[in-house]
């Protein structure tokens, strides 16, 4: 089956070319269809359809099939069930997070928009897939109301409100340099433990992030703990996985959010549950972080569920998104950004950087795109403890990619942890320094305590007084 699929994607020109011709005779077997009656069609149709599609693409039927615009790859293979492009857990050798014996959907698909007439359809953004037409036939729906991209709605009757931005959006459009810092929510239900661990970034930080089930781990609620920290002054970013929800719950959770006070959304797919403490649980992805995005900005911008039916009041959001500029494949991670930006993404923060060429490149293209204009992105840094949580990170933690001259540098430290402190300080100092960068988002895993003495030493900490300082004066 994955060889006749590599085919496809390797004919995806010619796949393509069928497609466009089914497309232009498609209205004129409209009539036939209508007087056959479309029930009767179906029945016929689809068990062709599913055998043809399955044969030739390992077709999941779906039935709001993407082929033409996904280089003949069926994104419904990927095990995360991404339709917008692929996550950030995509070994060095393209392989999948999930399922290391098998090669990246996304790549395949990237492989085969290259052959297609009009590669840019690529970079539409993919509606997530209705459960009600799983098993459908998608040609009999495309004879019946022709190829129609469903667009979101545009309910001019009901535009965006006056928005007064949040402490971390304000800090993002001053042009400062800005600072986030994650913090783990506990395994505990004494708010105290949360709180306690987030005094060490007590006005050092703009915003805290509270991680959402971080390596498909289980902990307090990312809702209960960003709302904690909320109510204790800080500004916290609410960070919510696709892997253990569906619409219904998400939705729900950003409107609880709101209601508590969190003015920040981070949307994250989530690792694969088989690398977390509960590998037996089943695994939601009912979205992919890019439809996510764009169901909240309607929530906020139009006042409407995903169903479209109306709020009567509209979570007041600033809308963040992740990016990885270190896995394969990089040509997607600029199409994929900026797919997260199309879908409501004001702000981003990356995977930790630990290799400054490679996210230089990355951030060439970003600006030649003009993205960095649109979008504020914080690039990920945090202190390495030891040569040995290095090394277990790069082999294990999905998406992170540490080079070999890191490792040596610890490797011959005589304190090591010490030394994750100056190689972080260094990132930080170098990152202030490219164009386009808005800031840097701080990973400190269970070392909260060193994000201080991180931000002193790369002179974050007097640019921040300074600021204030002026604010003050004026």
């Amino acid at each position: 089956m994955k060889s006749v699929r590599l085919w496809s994607v390797r004919h995806a020109g010619a796949i393509g070319r069928l497609h466009a011709l089914f497309i232009r005779v498609a209205p004129r077997l409209r009539r036939s269809v209508a007087w056959v009656g479309p029930q009767r069609v179906e029945r016929l149709v689809a068990p062709a359809e599913r055998a043809i599609k399955g044969l030739l693409f390992d077709c999941h039927m779906c039935g709001c099939c993407t082929l033409s615009s996904t280089g003949m790859a069926c994104p419904m293979n990927c095990p995360k069930r991404h339709r917008n492009g692929p996550c950030g857990g995509v070994a060095a050798d393209g392989s999948c997070e999930i399922d290391p014996g098998m090669r990246c959907v996304w790549l395949e698909a990237l492989d085969g928009s290259k052959r297609l007439a009009d590669a840019t359809k690529f970079a539409q953004i993919q509606a997530p897939a209705d459960e009600n037409l799983t098993g459908s036939s998608a040609w009999v729906r495309t004879i019946l109301s022709g190829n129609v991209i469903v667009e979101e709605s545009t309910n001019t009757n009901n535009p965006p409100a006056e928005r007064v931005p949040g402490a971390l959006e304000q800090a993002c459009k001053s042009g400062r340099f800005v600072v986030t810092a994650e913090l783990s929510p506990p395994d505990s239900a004494d708010p105290q433990d949360q709180l306690r661990r987030a005094t060490a970034f007590r006005d050092m930080v703009d915003a805290v992030n509270v991680t959402d089930g971080a390596g498909a781990n289980c902990h307090m609620s990312s809702l209960a703990a960003s709302s904690l920290l909320t109510a204790a002054g800080f500004d916290s970013v609410f960070q919510l996985a696709c892997r253990d929800r569906n619409r219904i719950a998400m939705q729900g959770d950003i409107l609880g959010a709101a209601a508590l006070g969190v003015r920040n959304l981070l949307a994250v797919t989530g690792d694969g549950v088989a690398s977390g403490d509960h590998p037996q649980a089943r695994p939601v992805f009912d979205l992919d972080s890019v439809s996510l995005l764009r169901i909240a900005r309607g929530m906020r911008d139009r006042g409407e569920f995903a169903s479209g039916r109306r709020l009567s009041v509209r979570p007041d959001l600033f809308l963040g998104a992740t990016i990885n500029p270190f896995a394969p494949p990089f040509e997607e991670r600029i199409i994929n950004f900026a797919k997260k930006i199309a879908a409501g993404a004001q702000f981003v923060q990356t995977q930790y950087c630990f290799d400054l060429a490679m996210f230089e490149t990355f951030m060439r293209e970003v600006r030649s795109r003009g993205l960095n204009q649109r979008c504020h992105i914080l690039a990920g840094v945090g202190p390495l403890p030891s040569l040995r949580t290095a090394r277990w990170m790069r082999a294990h933690v999905p998406g992170v990619h540490i080079p070999e001259q890191v490792l040596h540098r610890l490797e011959q430290a005589a304190d090591q942890k010490r030394e994750g402190v100056r190689i972080c300080v260094e990132l930080i100092r170098a990152l202030r320094g490219i164009e386009g960068i808005a800031g840097v988002h701080i990973m400190a895993h269970r070392n909260e305590h060193l994000v201080p003495d991180i931000l002193r030493e790369s002179g974050l900490t007097e640019e921040r007084g300074e600021s204030s300082a002026q604010r003050d004066a004026t």
